[in-house]
Order: C-alpha cells, then sequence, then structure tokens
C-alpha cells in the first residue's frame, strides 16, 4: 500500500459535469450572483443574506482550510465554467482515517440534477482511494428530511442523533443526524450513485422552482 497523506492537500476533481476546484475569494462574485437565495442557507447556520456575508462564509472556511481542518470546494460546471456552489471535506482527521462531506450548497437552478451526484462520487472517491479513509462522515439537521432522504439514498447509514447540538441562527436548538458511509460499503455505494448518475445528465438550461438541499 502506499505512503498515505498526513496532511489534506488542494485538489482539483473533475468529472463529465462538474469540476470541484480549491475554493478561494476569487469566487465570490460567481458565487454571489447565484447564492443570495434564502432557502439555500435553511439548513446552515452561517447565515448569507449579502455579498458580504458570502465573504465572510469563505474567509472562514479559507481559515479552516490554512489550520488543516477542512478543504473547501467550490462546485463549477464543466460545460461553461460557472460555480454555481460550494461543499466540503470538513473535520478532517487523517491520524483515524475519516473525514465529514458537507457544507454543501448548489443554488437552486441545478438541484435534483447531475451536479450534487457527481460531486459526492467525486469527493467520495477521494476520500477512499486517495486519503485512505475508513469512514466518511454526514450530518444534518433532525428536521431537513430532504437532506436525510438524499443521505439515505446514497447508501450512507444513520447513526444516531446528537440532541442539542448546535444553536441555529433563530436560537433553535438542532438534533444533528449522523450517517457514515465506511470503506467495506463503499463498493455499493459508488454503484448506486453511478446508476443514479446515468438517469439524469445535467441539462443545458436551469430547473426553476426546486427546494434547497443544504446540508
Amino acid at each position: 500500500m502506499p505512503d498515505l497523506p498526513t496532511v489534506i492537500e488542494p485538489v482539483v476533481l473533475t468529472g463529465t459535469h462538474v469540476r470541484l476546484e480549491p475554493l478561494s475569494l476569487a469566487h465570490l462574485d460567481a458565487l454571489t450572483a447565484v447564492g443570495l437565495d434564502l432557502d439555500l442557507w435553511r439548513w446552515i447556520g452561517f447565515p448569507v443574506r449579502t455579498r458580504e456575508d458570502l465573504r465572510r462564509y469563505i474567509e472562514d472556511a479559507l481559515r479552516d482550510r490554512d489550520a488543516g481542518r477542512a478543504m473547501p470546494f467550490a462546485t463549477v460546471l464543466q460545460a461553461d465554467g460557472r460555480a454555481i456552489g460550494s461543499t466540503r471535506f470538513g473535520n478532517v482527521d487523517l491520524f483515524n482515517r475519516r473525514v465529514e462531506i458537507g457544507w454543501t450548497w448548489i443554488a437552486r437552478p441545478w438541484q435534483r440534477s447531475a451536479v450534487n451526484t457527481e460531486a459526492k462520487l467525486l469527493m467520495l472517491e477521494h476520500a477512499f482511494e486517495r486519503l485512505g479513509c475508513n469512514r466518511v462522515e454526514f450530518k444534518t439537521d433532525s428536521l431537513n428530511t430532504q437532506s436525510r432522504a438524499a443521505l439515505a439514498g446514497i447508501g450512507a447509514v444513520e447513526e444516531g442523533i446528537l440532541r442539542n447540538h448546535m444553536v441555529t441562527e433563530s436560537g433553535r436548538l438542532r438534533h444533528s443526524v449522523y450517517y457514515s458511509v465506511i470503506a467495506d460499503e463503499r463498493p455499493a455505494v459508488r454503484a448506486g450513485l453511478e446508476a443514479r448518475l446515468a438517469r439524469h445528465a445535467l441539462e443545458a438550461t436551469p430547473f426553476p422552482g426546486r427546494t434547497a438541499t443544504a446540508e
């Protein structure tokens, strides 16, 4: 077995429909153009209403990157190079070979398209095959039924609920539901994602009226 990394390095993950590239402030304008939709941030504790809010969101992500806790990505369409969202590896623990995938938001026109499916496929491949992870975690608000269904749909195993886990912007105490995929489950999860990807090619035009799926 090759030597496994001890730090998480910036990397570009490239698929057919989407490219995940290291997030930077160079993406701010493009993300502002599609990302100031309050529904996108309903389940994410960091309130984003303005361009400056989004700048702070990116800056916080970059601080976590510099501390070795995260690797944030801009989600970029392969077709035209447009940044339409963001996701990241977080809570990085390469000593114990685990990472979390989350902090995911995709602008409304591209939700329920191939974008999120392929992004998850790329990130899981990188986590298991290149970072040598034994486990990949996901978490979501217990009230976010859409995200919970999506995680179950890719084959992630629900492990339990952490009660009063986070304080939301409104002051509500959020219960967080944890899911995971472990290395032995990865082939079945990959097959499921590949089958889903085959069912919905990314369309060239927006998909109005879809609901937010941020985790």
